[in-house]
């Protein structure tokens, strides 16, 4: 196995294939090798693919590097960077960027300017499109608490740290869509970058369906999330399941699911609680991987029924991920999205024996033991796992306390928005196990093409928006609750070090962070996503095909009466 992936090249365009792969990278293939059935690597062995403007004080509150300037301007103006090397997820080339009016308007070598130009020097850097985080939870209201990461504090955390657009799930209200889209539309209005919007489904009736209509057509989401845990409250069953993917197909919108089975964790929450296992070591407990991977096969064979494109969110474990790789083996379009915790974090940290520290872990699906982090890597960097997210929902640690002594009240969720692309940067590409081509596919171009929005999104290219962002790949990084820029008090990556730093930030055509962050509330834009993206290509084919092979016996005799 080991040969094979030294001869792996990342994909037939990429500039950076490792000669002599590091010792990291054949230990991770030796645990792929463990981890995954044989038949399903081969087959994916060679799949290519502070300042701002604004006075209420209340948005200062537990935010660094954030100060008042109200001179600073909205306006987007002319920059050129210098020198760098550009890389887009099939190319690289070392060229200047020029910037005007939020876009940019070109890239090639030795541009020349006027004066009136700022001029950024990327020698020896990379010059990247920002990154794109498909999977977030901003204001969001959640186990009788809220998010302490607004749409302000978030996304300035994530401009910190190299992601210029993020996608936030919009929660219906008592199950109304429509009301659900207005009131996330309000709780975004001090966005400091773009974003866009899916949509979670929580109940079925015809209303939910002609709602979805209008979503897609009027309100710019084009991706539907459907909870198959959280009983009593986000869960729906199978049959109500079938009919939205059946509806998603019709609209032209992605599925996405939570894949965990509510019934059985419900089951194994009350087998902890009879035991005595109260504490944060319960929710993982509760929640093996087995349930994951059982959901995930569930809502995969559902949606092959219907024949249409699936989106597995947050994947966490092994067992997710080979009934992913066993899929898309058969040829069925289904995307794997792991997060950027499940990447770099197990599960030893519930059982600390200090609560604060051991709840702030707390997510679901819930972090793996060790082993299922370098899986997910080695999966990640084959194909099998198409793009990263963060599944950032942060809460404090005095909200943990609602579950200090029953696990099932702790909030699930945990920080990543400001620290993704600095982690997959130094596990995947400090590694070997990925190039830098691909490391933009997997934190920006994969995202846009699958939300339809490339290129304006994920690329850098002529008329493409001026997201963009410069790494220094000999810079440092070391990430602490004292520097973020999280509103949480607490970071679950605490002391984490590592090689490739975002010195630059540009969003819109604006410079948002040098080392301090220049952010302006109300500057985002909504950014509306058109449905029948690529992975919809083909359905109507596939369909034809499948009605032609159905027989039926006309001519059978019936019974005499």
């Amino acid at each position: 196995m080991d040969e094979i992936f030294q001869n792996f090249p990342v994909s037939p365009t990429t500039s950076y294939v490792p000669s002599q792969p590091s010792s990291v990278h054949h230990h991770l293939c030796s645990l792929m090798a463990s981890f995954l059935p044989t038949a399903i690597l081969h087959l994916f062995l060679f799949f290519s693919i502070s300042i701002f403007a604004i006075s209420e004080s209340h948005l200062l509150q537990g935010v660094c590097g954030l100060e008042y300037d109200p001179t600073l301007s909205s306006t987007s103006g002319k920059i050129l960077v210098k020198g760098g090397t550009v890389v887009n997820a099939l190319h690289k080339e070392v060229a200047d960027v020029y910037i005007q009016d939020g876009v940019i308007a070109s890239v090639r070598p030795n541009i020349i300017v006027s004066d009136d130009v700022t001029i950024l020097d990327a020698t020896g850097k990379y010059v990247m499109p920002g990154g794109i985080d498909p999977h977030t939870h901003l204001s969001m209201e959640f186990m009788g608490t809220e998010t302490i990461d607004d749409f302000f504090t978030g996304q300035a955390a994530a401009l910190a740290g190299g992601t210029t657009m993020n996608i936030d799930f919009v929660i219906p209200v008592n199950g109304n869509l429509s009301a659900g889209f207005e009131s996330y539309m309000n709780k975004a209005k001090n966005s400091v970058m773009d974003y866009g919007f899916h949509m979670a489904v929580t109940r079925w009736d015809e209303t939910v369906s002609e709602d979805m209509e209008v979503m897609v057509k009027e309100k710019g989401i084009n991706s539907f999330k459907f909870f198959m845990a959280y009983k009593g409250s986000l869960m729906i069953n199978d049959e109500l399941l079938l009919q939205a993917l059946k509806r998603c197909k019709t609209l032209g919108a992605l599925a996405m699911v939570h894949a965990e089975n509510g019934d059985a964790v419900a089951e194994g929450q009350r087998k902890m609680i009879a035991l005595g296992i109260t504490g944060p070591e319960g929710h993982a407990l509760s929640r093996p991987p087995m349930l994951e991977g059982e959901a995930t096969a569930r809502a995969i064979r559902l949606a092959s029924f219907v024949n249409t494109p699936l989106y597995v969110v947050h994947v966490m474990s092994i067992d997710a991920t080979e009934e992913i790789a066993k899929a898309k083996m058969s040829g069925q379009k289904v995307i794997g999205e792991p997060v950027v915790s499940g990447l770099v974090l197990d599960d030893s940290w519930l059982w600390d024996p200090d609560f604060t520290t051991a709840a702030k872990y707390v997510m679901s699906p819930p972090l793996r033991k060790s082993g299922h982090d370098r899986a997910l890597q080695a999966a990640l960097s084959t194909g099998i796992l198409q793009l990263v997210g963060t599944d950032h929902c942060t809460f404090n640690s005095t909200q943990k306390t609602l579950g200090i002594d029953d696990f099932r009240k702790i909030p699930n969720g945990l920080n990543g928005i400001e620290e993704r692309m600095h982690l997959v940067w130094d596990v995947l590409v400090e590694s070997g196990q990925i190039s830098v081509t691909d490391y933009v596919r997997i934190t920006s171009t994969e995202c846009a093409r699958i939300f339809n929005i490339y290129p304006r999104k994920g690329a850098i290219l002529e008329g493409s928006d001026a997201d963009l962002i410069i790494l220094n790949p000999n810079a440092s990084f070391k990430i602490s609750a004292a520097s973020h820029h999280s509103r949480s008090d607490t970071n679950v990556y605490e002391g984490m070090t590592g090689k490739g730093k975002v010195e630059v930030t540009i969003s819109g055509g604006r410079i948002v962070w040098d080392g301090e962050l220049k952010v302006i509330p109300g500057s985002g834009k909504y950014i509306k996503m058109p449905p029948f993206g690529y992975l919809f290509d083909g359905i109507e084919k596939a369909d034809s095909a499948d009605l032609s092979t159905l027989r039926s016996s006309n001519t059978r005799s019936r019974p005499a009466t």
